[in-house]
């Protein structure tokens, strides 16, 4: 269990805000006919009206919009905002529904779209609908692009806004996406502004700030799917201050509103994991695959399943999540990150750190990219090139405990005791049950660690042999955390000055050396 989830219920709102611009000028059953009639009552109508508020249709009302316009382009193919409108649609169901070819079908007809009325003569629809794509598919610099392109002509269009966002999140700008946020929320008020505003401070570490945003959301969002969304965030972050309970009393009242509502069902398998409750936390696993088959909640649930020593179960759940990825890479969704953590751990370390080394070429260096990238150089081999990702994860603002967890074990490998001590303990202290199977693991390192010697910060800090008197010993990690070469493979721990080919070790660029983000506005709290 050691994906992020929350970034992925701001993906489920994404494409909602983006539809309102979409919706605007849509009248069902009448748009381009010259004289247009009112929305007849029923799901097209509520689409639309959750679409001019920026919020989330259920997917019924969803699938009827779709429907819908489909049925009018085939008589009126000239209709520049219905492809739009059509094309945002699809994005929307394909990141609520897991149908990832839904967004084939979305860049089709975000193109006919362009096609029709072109983007230098005002088509600002459209090029919002494909940055939703974009930060669906994970293409965040594409997601950039067009988002940029939106606001230099309408700084004002607050969709904008939302798509870059996301988009600067994914990217890993945490300056630019919070300084997007505050224009976002200075154009629009509501859940969608509010969301993406928790997003932001939970990437500063102000978590307190992130929860109380997101209490707002809830309060203010305008459809039932929308207030699922919301609850499912607060979840999210309860579970990430270590507090499972509070994680339930949040996903149960979304699972009432949305039944089957996957990020809930896979955020209160997490939290009931943590209790101790694994029957019932498998069971909801099971419900949120079948509702929404994400890679990322088959690699918690394989994970959960090789804790209890089901590792046959494991072993399927891993093998759906690489055919799942495989599928949705087949229409355009990058699913590097979830298929290096999977291979970091679970497979082969080389190649999650080739997949990785791309995403970074890519311009992709959020601190979910940095963890990862530390993490598979480390189970590679090559703790000293995993240790400048590392600090670049845990040093941007985000409290995570399986960011402190893997540095700490990568400092432990290099030797440096009292930071790997102290980001053991930080990892437990955050969320003691971040994982089923790695936080067993942080608590033995901990404990083989021991208590920081007597000597001052020469022995503390690995600087040497004990000084005299002092009782501090130590040997390596057990197995167990540490990689396994492959059969007739030599160990590739590197050395001090030197990547184990022996090139100089590789350090994270310049562009990316860890700073805080500054914040455009100070905190209303100082809850950091």
């Amino acid at each position: 269990m050691k994906t992020e989830r929350v970034p992925q219920i701001v993906l489920g709102l994404g494409a909602g805000a983006v539809l309102a611009g979409a919706a605007a000028l849509f009248v069902p059953g009448g748009l381009g006919d010259g004289g247009g009639t009112a929305p007849a009552p029923g799901a097209v109508a509520r689409a639309v009206s959750a679409a001019h508020a920026g919020a989330q249709a259920s997917l019924p009302e969803l699938a009827a919009l779709i429907g819908d316009r489909e049925a009018w382009l085939r008589a009126h193919p000239g209709d520049d905002a219905s492809w739009a409108l059509l094309g945002t649609a699809y994005v929307e169901r394909g990141a609520r529904s897991g149908d990832t070819a839904a967004y084939v079908r979305a860049e089709k007809a975000l193109e006919r779209s362009l096609a029709v009325l072109p983007a230098r003569k005002g088509n600002a629809d459209a090029q919002l609908g494909m940055g939703a794509l974009a930060n669906a598919r994970g293409d965040f610099r594409a997601a950039r692009t067009f988002g940029e392109a939106v606001r230099a002509r309408d700084p004002r269009r607050w969709q904008a806004h939302a798509v870059l966002v996301d988009a600067y999140s994914g990217l890993g700008d945490y300056v630019s996406a919070g300084r997007a946020m505050e224009r976002l929320r200075a154009l629009r008020a509501g859940a969608p502004a509010l969301s993406r505003a928790s997003l932001v401070y939970r990437y500063r570490g102000w978590r307190e700030d992130a929860s109380a945003l997101a209490h707002d959301a809830v309060a203010l969002a305008a459809t039932p799917a929308e207030k699922a969304a919301c609850l499912a965030r607060l979840g999210d972050l309860a579970w990430e201050r270590g507090e499972p309970a509070e994680a339930l009393a949040a996903y149960g009242p979304a699972l009432r509103l949305v039944p089957g509502h996957a990020p809930s069902l896979a955020g209160r398998a997490r939290a009931l994991a943590a209790l101790g409750r694994t029957d019932e936390a498998l069971r909801d696993y099971g419900a949120a695959l079948e509702a929404l088959p994400l890679p990322e909640y088959a690699l918690e649930a394989g994970e959960l399943y090789e804790s209890l020593g089901l590792d046959g179960d494991a072993h399927t759940q891993y093998e759906m999540l690489r055919a799942r990825a495989t599928e949705a890479g087949t229409h355009g969704v990058n699913g590097a990150l979830v298929l290096a953590r999977y291979e970091a751990d679970h497979g082969d370390p080389d190649r999650a750190v080739r997949r990785l080394r791309a995403e970074w070429a890519r311009g992709h260096r959020s601190v979910h990219v940095a963890d990862a990238l530390g993490w598979a150089l480390y189970r590679a081999g090559r703790a000293e090139d995993a240790l400048p990702y590392a600090r670049r994860a845990t040093e941007t603002g985000l409290r995570s405990a399986l960011f402190a967890y893997h540095r700490g074990q990568i400092e432990r490998e290099l030797g440096q005791w009292g930071p790997a001590r102290r980001h053991l303990a930080e990892a437990l202290r955050v969320n003691p049950a971040f994982s089923p199977l790695l936080a067993p693991k942080a608590r033995r390192a901990l404990a083989a660690l021991g208590e920081p010697p007597e000597g001052g910060p020469r022995d503390v800090y690995g600087g040497g042999a004990p000084r005299s008197g002092s009782s501090r010993t130590w040997s390596p990690p057990p197995r167990d955390e540490r990689r396994s070469p492959s059969p007739g493979r030599p160990s590739r721990t590197a050395s001090p000055g030197a990547s184990p080919s022996g090139t100089a070790p590789a350090a994270v660029p310049s562009s990316a050396s860890p700073s805080p983000s500054p914040s455009p506005s100070p905190s209303p709290s100082a809850g950091r």
